[in-house]
């Protein structure tokens, strides 16, 4: 497949692209840095790529699902948890990402929210067909935002879908995140607390396959502006479903805006709250400030 994409704002005039298994990982990392050499990655696309990727049969591996399990905290089981199939995609996604007419480069990215659907249990016998596309770029405060669209199908029937939206940030001067100051509600009390070790961001990486040295690496950390490494948020996501699958019905939504990193190693406070639609959940450090704030429906 050809390096560069067409770009168009206008989702009927996406290509459809068959790949014939998924990309792998590391020589799409590879590219993400050395697009990110000044006077070698090209101009950054003003429209997000016209197009969409996609590969058929991807099967269930049951020895990474079980790791997978281990690691965010799920029991073992054949029925897939909510977030596994977007770690089965994210090659797929990672590699309309790393396009070199994506709008945002990877090492600028700043995963801001994750929405998920599942619209019946996903197994291991299933083999997912597996879509991405990326679209709503729109300006923000802090740079731009895109939402990248990941869909699982069975027999041509969608069972899953996620929505991970990416944020372009622009730095400040210190280098950092700009925080939030502003008043802020009390948090909710406290359903569980956990200890969050450095581990977290190596296994989770081996696990998940995102190996972005922000969560693997003190250095690349410091090259991002944090002082050490951060927990995925992904895993965050995961680890709270993990503490309410038993109480999942079959369908549904579940909704994350990521706020503050979790810095590695660390501990955090899990908080959630039944309501007659689902669940609110969140989590907050030690001052109650969020790391991620959730909705189940």
């Amino acid at each position: 497949m050809p390096t560069g994409l067409p770009a168009s704002g206008d989702p009927a005039a996406r290509a459809r692209v068959e790949l014939p298994r998924l990309p792998a990982a590391g020589p799409l990392y590879r590219r993400a840095l050395l697009n990110a050499v000044p006077g070698l990655g090209g101009r950054r696309g003003e429209t997000v790529p016209a197009v969409e990727l996609a590969v058929s049969g991807v099967p269930v591996d049951p020895e990474r699902l079980a790791d997978y399990d281990r690691v965010c905290g799920f029991r073992l089981a054949d029925r897939l948890p909510a977030t596994f199939p977007h770690v089965m995609g994210f090659p797929l996604a990672l590699r309309l990402i790393t396009a070199p007419e994506f709008p945002i480069p990877l090492t600028a990215v700043v995963h801001v929210g994750n929405r998920i659907t599942v619209r019946r249990p996903v197994t291991v016998t299933d083999r997912l067909d597996f879509t991405t596309w990326a679209e709503n770029l729109r300006p923000h405060d802090r740079g731009r935002q895109v939402d990248v669209v990941l869909v699982g199908s069975v027999g041509g029937e969608e069972v899953w879908r996620g929505v991970s939206t990416y944020l372009g940030r622009q730095r400040t001067p210190d280098g950092g995140e700009r925080r939030d100051h502003g008043e802020r509600p009390p948090p909710p009390a406290v359903t569980a607390r956990w200890p969050v070790t450095l581990r977290v961001g190596t296994d989770y990486a081996r696990v998940s396959g995102d190996h972005n040295p922000i969560h693997t690496s003190r250095l690349g950390a410091r090259l991002l502006g944090f002082p050490r490494p951060i927990a995925h948020g992904m895993w965050s996501k995961a680890r709270c479903l993990a503490a309410l699958e038993s109480r999942l019905p079959d369908a549904y939504t579940v909704d994350v805006a990521f706020k503050l990193p979790v810095p590695l190693p660390g501990a955090v406070a899990f908080s959630a709250t039944p309501l007659d639609s689902g669940w609110d959940f969140s989590l907050h450090d030690r001052r109650g400030r969020p790391h991620l704030v959730g909705t189940i429906r």
